[in-house]
């Protein structure tokens, strides 16, 4: 049986980077670990996942390792659950599994959708065709590029209120002829 010196001892050669060591370590506390990371994660395939990633944690840090009286124990274990509850966290926070992935709707138009859009577009294209080219112009320019009645009198070389006079009487036009 491993005594708490001898887990310290490990700890100290693998600082030293003593594979033998750290093989040993592994053998010695793995099983106790194991159940710490899957007591926290509820997940066997996960919790053994995370044990990888413990044990690499504690080959790194093993010359931060300092004996304090305390067991080491102690050390190993704070590890693992904190490494646990991390993952735990971070599959809480928002990854989606592939079966929830499978039942999320695509927010894009499906080909109905669209191939409605299309027909309404090219009606609404037919309409404005049928208007004066100028006052089609205004109606594109106000109401798809975002232009204000002020930018399009400027661009148009007319007074503002003329603008504002062919949007609403072009917009009545669109609506009897879309209503056709």
């Amino acid at each position: 049986m491993t005594t708490l010196e001898d887990i310290e001892h490990y700890i100290n050669r693998i600082a030293l980077g003593d594979r033998d060591a750290f093989a040993s370590l592994y053998n010695s506390t793995s099983a106790k670990l194991f159940g710490v990371t899957l007591r926290v994660l509820n997940n066997r395939a996960e919790a053994d996942d995370a044990l990888q990633e413990v044990y690499i944690k504690v080959w790194r840090a093993a010359g931060r390792y300092q004996s304090n009286g305390l067991s080491p124990m102690t050390w190993l274990i704070t590890i693992a659950r904190n490494h646990a509850i991390d993952r735990l966290r971070t599959r809480k926070k928002g990854q989606t599994g592939l079966d929830e992935v499978a039942e999320l709707a695509d927010p894009a138009a499906g080909p109905e959708a669209q191939a409605i859009a299309s027909s309404q577009r090219a009606q609404i294209n037919d309409c404005l065709d049928e208007l004066p080219a100028d006052r089609a112009k205004a109606v594109r320019r106000a109401y798809l590029d975002g232009d204000t009645y002020q930018d399009l009198a400027d661009l148009m070389q007319v007074p503002l209120n003329t603008i504002r006079t062919w949007l609403r009487r072009s917009l009545i036009k669109l609506k009897d002829c879309l209503s056709q």
